[in-house]
């Protein structure tokens, strides 16, 4: 799904509910963290640099929002045991999940195919596949237990239409693609409670993008919180027109 103006949500709309985020130091993470603390979340902060975690959680403790959690992991050196640990940690503390949201990712800037260098290859896969696939597997045991449990993986247009010059991040959104429509069918009769998306925010003004398209003006495009707010949307259950889903 795309962004459009979201559903209005009710200020408890994800009260009560644990809510794991990656790359939430920065971007499209950070504001989906602090939206989604605005409407009731705990939200879980995952991502490689501590600075930034605690910048987030500062943010959301002065808005009032529930004490996060911070979990620093680096996903592109991350190892499956790695993951069973988040897991295992998020057991211990929180004693369940209600939502995962896969925010991070690798793009170091447009480039060739046959140019892409093998390094960038490989950090491409770790972090934008590899990760977001076992992260979500160490979790399912932990979903499957919520009474409503949806997983968000973040997607760009590359992934649904190949472009020319997106490398392995094109490569990697595609499959991401694949990978949640076949956790949705293997999920949907096993446990329909676990939701499975894609989402796709459109340009916002990250430090990402400037990665790819550092000519742009300062406000060529919105900042991630507008995009956040419909993503929080998603986790309570909404589409755009507000129905469930």
């Amino acid at each position: 799904m795309s962004i459009t103006e979201p559903p209005a949500l009710a200020a408890d709309a994800l009260k009560g509910r644990v809510i794991l985020i990656t790359g939430a130091g920065d971007g499209l993470g950070r504001a989906t963290a602090v939206a989604a603390a605005s409407r009731g979340a705990t939200v879980i902060l995952l991502g490689r640099t501590i600075r930034k975690l605690e910048a987030t959680y500062d943010l959301i403790e002065k808005a009032g929002g529930a004490q996060p959690g911070i979990v620093p992991l680096n996903l592109n050196g991350a190892t499956w045991n790695d993951h069973e640990a988040v897991a295992e940690t998020l057991q211990a503390e929180f004693g369940r999940l209600d939502g995962l949201v896969h925010c991070a990712t690798h793009f170091t800037g447009f480039m060739r195919l046959a140019e892409v260098p093998p390094k960038d290859w490989l950090d491409g896969l770790q972090t934008n596949l590899t990760a977001a696939y076992v992260l979500t597997r160490s979790c399912l045991p932990l979903l499957e237990k919520s009474a409503d449990a949806p997983v968000v993986f973040v997607t760009d247009t590359a992934g649904r239409t190949p472009k020319a010059y997106h490398g392995i991040y094109g490569i990697t959104k595609a499959a991401i693609e694949a990978m949640s429509a076949t956790f949705a069918l293997e999920y949907a009769s096993l446990h329909p409670q676990l939701r499975f998306n894609t989402f796709y925010p459109g340009p916002m003004r990250t430090a990402v993008r400037v990665k790819g398209y550092s000519g742009e003006t300062g406000m060529a495009h919105p900042g991630p919180e507008a995009a956040a707010q419909q993503l929080v949307s998603l986790l309570a259950g909404k589409t755009e027109s507000g129905k469930p889903l």
